[in-house]
């Protein structure tokens, strides 16, 4: 690890064999949660965040999609996806 980003082998990378758009997908989900996760947030937000994460699939629910949106205006750092 440096700087905040970790430095790891392909190999040792678990593959979901996702499809390029639901690989962008996550990507999208990734950085909207980067946006809103900082250290000063209350620790309720931090985990559930953390839990948003850490989800195996592509895509939020209609609930997880609600409950980002609600973080993302609430700490105004919301993106249009």
């Amino acid at each position: 690890m440096w700087d905040g980003e970790y430095t790891i082998g392909l190999q040792h990378l678990k593959s979901y064999e996702y499809l390029p758009a639901e690989c962008e997908q996550m990507r999208v989900i990734c950085d909207r949660i980067s946006r809103v996760y900082s250290d000063s947030l209350e620790e309720t937000v931090k985990s559930l965040l953390q839990s948003l994460g850490k989800l195996n699939r592509p895509y939020l629910t209609a609930v997880e999609e609600k409950l980002l949106s609600v973080l993302e205006s609430e700490y105004g750092r919301e993106i249009t996806p």
